[in-house]
């Protein structure tokens, strides 16, 4: 339970830079939870956060223990855009060049599943980063935005694709030039969350739905998310393709022999990860 939540030293310090921006922990069995932590900024991402995410899913990626990776900001903000004090310093090769960019297709191309748990704003960066996890968790006081088109810039790190391909040309277009954000529950009606939870119990819903994530056979899991992704990039017969291929690769693992013999047996599976 969220209760027993407590910082972690699973992975090696030297692994990763110190933690300032983010907190670490372990809500549950096979469940890494990542927590933004610079309310006084909204938990605004400057590169140090991102680079902080970035380094902690590295570690969990090899890291049998990790499961499933629950990110949040709290009950107030998730993260209310990039840093624009640090992004205003930044001229159009300093941009293209710039370190985020390798941090962020870190964080996307992560191979296991991703919930998290928005509360607050999530504008810019922070629904970028919303957008780029497996599921989202909204609290009813959840606003996903991006505002970019105020200050003259659109979405940098997927936003607009993402929205598109989420939930559609039509709300995408009206997020991306209106600058207006949408609140949870258009946001669910969209298929942008999955669920709607108070803000004092959207946390410990998405850690749950990672706990039974992390029950689940690793190697299935991994291959499952990679075809819902693979879904959203790729032609219709080619995913199909891809989708059999894997299923026939499963046949090989000894996770797959354990489920079926459980399930004839009727009694709990015991999966390795093999």
């Amino acid at each position: 339970t969220i209760a027993h939540m407590g910082t972690s030293d699973a992975h090696d310090p030297a692994a990763a830079p110190a933690r300032e921006d983010i907190k670490v922990s372990r809500p549950a069995e096979g469940v890494l939870l990542l927590t933004i932590d610079r309310p006084a900024v909204r938990n605004a991402l400057r590169t140090r956060t991102l680079a902080e995410i970035a380094a902690e899913l590295a570690a969990a990626t090899d890291d049998p223990s990790t499961r499933a990776v629950v990110v949040t900001g709290g009950a107030e903000h998730f993260a209310a855009g990039a840093d624009i004090r640090e992004m205003a310093l930044l001229g159009a090769v300093d941009v293209l060049m710039h370190e985020r960019a390798r941090h962020w297709r870190a964080i996307a191309a992560f191979p296991k599943p991703i919930v998290a748990a928005v509360c607050g704003y999530a504008l810019g960066g922070g629904c970028e980063l919303a957008l780029a996890c497996d599921l989202i968790v909204a609290g009813t006081n959840a606003q996903f935005g991006q505002p970019e088109v105020n200050l003259g810039m659109i979405p940098g790190a997927g936003g607009a694709t993402r929205l598109a391909r989420t939930c559609g040309k039509a709300l995408a277009m009206q997020m991306v030039l209106t600058g207006m954000p949408i609140d949870a529950r258009t946001a669910l009606a969209a298929g942008i969350a999955v669920e709607v939870d108070e803000p004092e119990s959207a946390l410990a819903r998405a850690v749950e739905l990672a706990s039974i994530i992390a029950s689940k056979p690793p190697v299935a899991v991994r291959l499952a998310k990679e075809a819902v992704r693979r879904a959203l990039d790729i032609p219709l017969s080619d995913a199909v393709e891809a989708d059999r291929q894997a299923f026939a690769l499963l046949a090989a693992s000894d996770d797959r022999r354990e489920g079926i013999a459980a399930f004839l047996e009727k009694r709990p599976a015991r999966f390795t990860g093999h």
